[in-house]
């Protein structure tokens, strides 16, 4: 696997994304100074490892489609945002939106994440080792979450086939999400992402929440209460 450096203090991102896209195949990648640039190494479509060894601003690693990104340091907006396939890494916290509209692949943040991560998750799985904010998994449709500390207001509002679970408190459930009991193979999917996200829980200490299912059709008598 061929080794290649990119200084951003000396190399124009443009330069970089266009490597990535072009000539990225099978390579690691490291990333020097990226200082919160947007849009870090997004749109891969190839195999390719991509370490950025600090901070990274909006949308690093979206679109990803079978790279691995890591991140030394935080993210910004929408990390990882349309995902397809792949892993991205963040060592440190996420901002708003992570993981957005997901499709596929596995997004892992150490610290913790703000609101609306995972918001329209349609597919994956997101792994948080702290807390998220409120409307977490908002209209999530498929995919799964982890949460290892607490999760804000209205965590899963309009929630669909999502599976979402928490170890910590949780400040408010949104509309249709609702605490299930675990079953065996809730136990085992817990502990098949944290071991793939390299984290250490008890799975038994975790909480299912799901969809009751009770907006799937609409109700015209409902009067905007439900």
């Amino acid at each position: 696997m061929e080794s290649l450096t990119f200084d951003l203090a000396t190399t124009p991102l443009r330069e970089l994304n266009r490597f990535l896209h072009r000539e990225a195949a099978d390579s690691k990648v490291a990333v020097l100074n990226p200082d919160g640039a947007h849009n870090i190494a997004v749109g891969l479509d190839c195999p390719v490892e991509v370490e950025v060894h600090g901070h990274a601003g909006y949308y690093a690693g979206g679109m990803n489609k079978t790279g691995t990104v890591t991140i030394f340091g935080s993210a910004g907006t929408g990390v990882a945002e349309n995902m397809m396939s792949g892993r991205v890494h963040v060592k440190g916290f996420a901002s708003n939106g992570a993981g957005a509209s997901m499709h596929g692949g596995l997004l892992v943040i150490d610290g913790d994440a703000g609101l609306r991560c995972g918001i329209s998750l349609k597919g994956g799985d997101i792994v948080v080792g702290g807390s998220v904010g409120s409307f977490s998994a908002f209209m999530a449709q498929a995919g799964r979450m982890v949460i290892c500390g607490d999760a804000g207001d209205a965590l899963g509002d309009s929630l669909y086939e999502a599976v979402l679970y928490v170890k910590g408190t949780i400040k408010s459930l949104g509309a249709d999400a609702q605490i299930e009991p675990m079953a065996e193979a809730d136990y085992a999917a817990v502990k098949s992402l944290l071991d793939a996200a390299g984290m250490r829980h008890d799975p038994k200490d975790f909480k299912r929440v799901a969809s009751a299912r009770s907006l799937y059709h609409w109700n015209a008598d409902a009067d905007q209460e439900y």
